[in-house]
């Protein structure tokens, strides 16, 4: 069977960015929630105890109004991504912000008054039958609750946040779709989409245009840097206002709450990752010397090691989704029926094409009970590994459909551990039927380059974020600043192992201009090596792990990440001993990469 790289939102809402049928759920949202408000504000806690039906049908109105606006949210997002050009997908957009943002509004009342609610009255009502299995995330609301302003001022800042720190993430998408690369092939100047010419950096096998496209990247995003500038310390100046005005007085405290983890961890894990990075530079003068160079440059790490007379492997769509397909059902059969719906129904936009924005995402359809997958695929193995890990993404969504809303909330640093562990179960298998040494090698480098990314561009993107928002407290920091400390955290994160770095980081990546979920980076690293860590349990299983595995997702809303980790897999994420033990497969795999590609230099 050929399935088709382009994705179905028709079946969503017919009619394209301007849907009528978009416009009507629209219009029907807005009328939920105006009763939705009423229905909060009259309600009075105190005369409903102690059977709390009022509660109940509060929870039931919040579901179906979350699953509404989430719904409309991946459907206009999606056709944005897909199209940069697409103004009316971009103002619809603005019109689901301005939803969140009365929902949100209302939440505040909602807040407030689960917090009249006594000690004694509110834990008898989480021992109730309706509401035990949301007990956690509704302690969370209460606890959440105790740091809010006035309901006038939460208000005041939802309302002014869509303008203002929302507009600001909107101002930055609009800069992007602006973005010209020029490249020069066969003697012709042709210019490309950021989308477009990030994959064409990526997939581009000689080291000197490698640095000359990067260049022009660079120069490129430098064109505008005084704009990206003002967008990024405008969103960094917004939260920190928001978190100053509810007496927050650490930056970190909101992203670690958000991910449901303690700084312990976060520190556990990059201490550990530090006082290992001395195998990846061993890796990186490896391959330098397998690319012919002195040192590495910025775009040589993750670009393919071909040795010998071996040429990468280029796949069809169909044939990545054949190959991931099968290597699911190896370990999990529900997996492998998930993506075989995904493809079968079309939930992936992966054409290589024009006007798409840059890099990938999953998104759920709540009401749909679907997810959408956004990539751009030009048929290499990495590309295999980038659809698996949306996939995984989607997978953990499905586990959860039958939660109430409130548990199906998990945190970034969870999603990515689905999606990495889904990422493993296809790089292992193409790495596993490699039909020459050559061609694992090719993959060896090409698993080892994400455990480096994790490693040294994660944590240099971290270092970064933290001394830019130490800096922002004391006023605005130019362009010219964010790039010197852009390049200072990739030094030092490297080890000063690369010959040339990207100081238009900062502007290039998206992750920095993110409006839902503060320092959106971390919890990447963290989904890599706790995922690590989640598959040498799976590989130990024999195949029996699929409902273990099951059971700790369906867990990643209900629980704090500590609790996770010890229910799940009995270990203390605070200690470095489950971080040492998630590194040192990735030691392995360099072990194995050096043995392998002696005789080649």
């Amino acid at each position: 069977m050929n399935y088709k790289n382009t994705w179905d939102m028709e079946s969503v809402f017919a009619g394209g960015s301007d849907s009528p049928a978009f416009h009507e759920k629209i219009s029907n949202l807005q009328e939920k929630l105006k009763k939705f408000d009423r229905l909060v504000n009259d309600w009075n806690s105190q005369e409903d105890a102690p059977d709390y039906k009022q509660l109940e049908i509060i929870l039931s109105e919040r579901e179906t109004l979350e699953k509404g606006i989430g719904e409309t949210r991946t459907f206009i997002s999606g056709l944005s991504s897909a199209d940069v050009n697409d103004t009316a997908a971009r103002t619809n957009l603005n019109i689901v912000t301005q939803l969140s943002t009365k929902l949100s509004n209302s939440l505040v009342v909602f807040q407030k008054k689960i917090t009249d609610i006594s000690d004694e009255a509110f834990k008898h009502l989480l021992e109730q039958k309706t509401f035990k299995q949301s007990a956690f995330p509704l302690n969370e609301i209460r606890e959440q609750a105790q740091k809010l302003l006035s309901t006038e001022e939460e208000e005041l800042l939802n309302n002014l946040s869509v303008d203002g720190f929302q507009g600001w993430g909107t101002m930055y998408n609009e800069l992007v779709a602006a973005i010209e690369v020029p490249f020069e092939e066969a003697g012709e100047i042709t210019s490309y989409s950021a989308g477009q010419a990030e994959n064409k950096m990526n997939a581009e096998k000689d080291s000197k245009k490698r640095s000359e496209m990067l260049e022009s990247w660079e120069n490129a995003w430098a064109e505008k840097a005084d704009l990206f500038a003002n967008t990024l310390n405008h969103l960094a100046g917004f939260r920190l206002s928001k978190y100053e005005a509810h007496e927050i007085l650490d930056y970190m405290e909101p992203p670690l709450e958000y991910n449901r983890m303690e700084s312990d961890t976060l520190n556990a894990m990059w201490d550990t990752i530090s006082a290992n990075k001395g195998k990846i530079v061993d890796y990186f003068e490896r391959k330098a010397k397998l690319l012919d160079l002195k040192k590495l440059s910025w775009l040589d790490v993750t670009a393919a090691v071909n040795v010998g007379d071996f040429e990468e492997k280029e796949y069809t769509f169909t044939e990545a989704a054949d190959f991931i397909m099968e290597n699911f059902e190896s370990f999990s059969p529900k997996m492998a029926q998930l993506a075989e719906q995904a493809f079968e129904e079309q939930w992936i936009e992966a054409e290589d094409r024009p006007g798409k924005r840059p890099g990938g995402y999953c998104a759920n359809l709540p009401e749909s009970k679907q997810s959408r997958i956004f990539m751009t695929f030009s048929g290499s193995s990495d590309n295999v590994s980038t659809l698996a890990h949306e996939l995984g993404h989607a997978f953990h969504s499905s586990v959860l459909r039958d939660l109430p809303i409130l548990n199906q909330k998990y945190a970034m640093n969870v999603a990515e551990t689905a999606s990495t562990f889904a990422e493993l179960i296809v790089s292992d298998a193409t790495i596993e039927n490699a039909n020459s040494e050559a061609e694992k090698i090719s993959l060896l480098d090409e698993k080892i380059s994400r455990s480096a990314t994790m490693m040294m561009n994660i944590h240099a993107r971290y270092l970064f974020e933290r001394i830019f928002h130490e800096e922002r407290q004391k006023g605005i920091v130019s362009a010219k600043r964010l790039s010197e400390l852009m390049l200072d955290a990739q030094k030092e994160a490297y080890k000063d192992a690369l010959e040339t770095y990207h100081p238009m980081f900062w502007a290039a990546k998206l992750h920095f201009y993110n409006t839902g979920v503060p320092f959106y980076n971390f919890p990447y690293t963290f989904g890599y090596f706790f995922s690590l860590g989640i598959y040498a349990r799976a590989l130990e299983t024999d195949g029996s792990f699929e409902e273990e595995y099951i059971a700790l997702l369906r867990d990643t809303a209900s629980m704090s990440t500590e609790d996770l980790a010890q229910k799940h897999l009995q270990v203390d994420l605070r200690k470095s001993d489950f971080w040492q033990e998630a590194i040192d497969r990735t030691h392995e795999d360099i072990d194995e990469f050096l043995e392998l590609t002696e005789k080649y230099v």
